[in-house]
């Protein structure tokens, strides 16, 4: 296991990236306008589309719904990375930090190169396949949070782990005035001890997230619109959209995992 220097260090690359995270860049500022005057040209079937997603988020949030992972299918991809026993998320909280990087990276791979497939797939028809293309990737998104999760010991079973993953969601998609609250919320996470119930409350605007989950796109999405053309760029920006994700979701969750084992070293030395 990392000694306390290590976890320290590593500590400090996180906070480091957050930081890096509430500056601003001026194409995130423009980047959702052309969206903005595309919705009033957008056709029906695509905001009813937009409005099952709502109630998908939501189903999500309460019970998991259609987009719960396979824990057990991973605990063995874990076991024969370690050559440890993993039957439960307790066992996988073990597992040293360069495994649970090593592990979450290969998912993340795999993940992404589907993304990439289906955005060039449903970039082929243009806009039309464009309703295809949205829920797709957000199914394939919320699944990599979970296995992102269940790699570093989190089990999203449990209520609570699912609303930090819409967080994660909900950060990768904002706007740097988003990012900075969003960060605020969750280093105010009580971590290594009681769950916080406050982001039980924040996560009442869930709803932003799945408006935002379009309109992020903003204008590389338009060309995604052109048929045959959005190929190309189907492709490379649900490839770009999965990196952010998963960047965003590891190092929030590997923040955790230090956290809370500073903590036990902490309680250790005390006793």
């Amino acid at each position: 296991m990392e000694s306390i220097d290590e976890l320290q260090r590593e500590l400090a690359i996180i906070e480091k990236w957050e930081k890096d995270q509430r500056k601003i860049w001026f194409w995130e500022r423009i980047g959702r306008l052309p969206f903005k005057l595309l919705d009033k040209l957008t056709p029906q079937f695509i905001h009813n589309k937009i409005g099952t997603l709502l109630e998908e988020i939501g189903v999500y949030i309460q019970s998991g719904g259609k987009y719960l992972v396979n824990k057990n299918k991973l605990y063995k991809v874990i076991e024969t990375e370690t050559k440890m026993s993993i039957r439960t998320s307790s066992d996988v909280k073990g597992i040293p930090l360069y495994s649970m990087e090593k592990i979450s990276k290969e998912v993340v791979a795999r993940r992404t190169r589907f993304a990439a497939f289906q955005g060039a797939t449903t970039g082929i028809g243009g806009i039309f396949t464009l309703a295809i293309d949205i829920p797709a990737l957000l199914t394939v998104s919320l699944k990599t949070l979970q296995e992102i999760s269940i790699i570093h010991g989190y089990d999203p079973d449990e209520k609570s782990e699912r609303v930090f993953i819409i967080k994660c969601l909900q950060f990768s998609l904002a706007d740097v005035v988003g990012k900075r609250a969003i960060l605020n919320e969750l280093s105010s996470f009580n971590y290594g001890r009681s769950r916080s119930d406050k982001l039980f409350s924040q996560i009442q605007g869930w709803r932003e997230v799945v408006y935002t989950y379009r309109e992020q796109f903003g204008w590389k999405k338009l060309f995604q619109m052109v048929p045959v053309a959005g190929v190309v760029f189907g492709a490379a920006t649900n490839k770009a959209m999965m990196t952010n994700l998963s960047e965003a979701c590891m190092m929030f969750y590997r923040k955790r995992v230090i956290l809370e084992r500073l903590e036990k070293m902490k309680e250790v030395k005390e006793y």
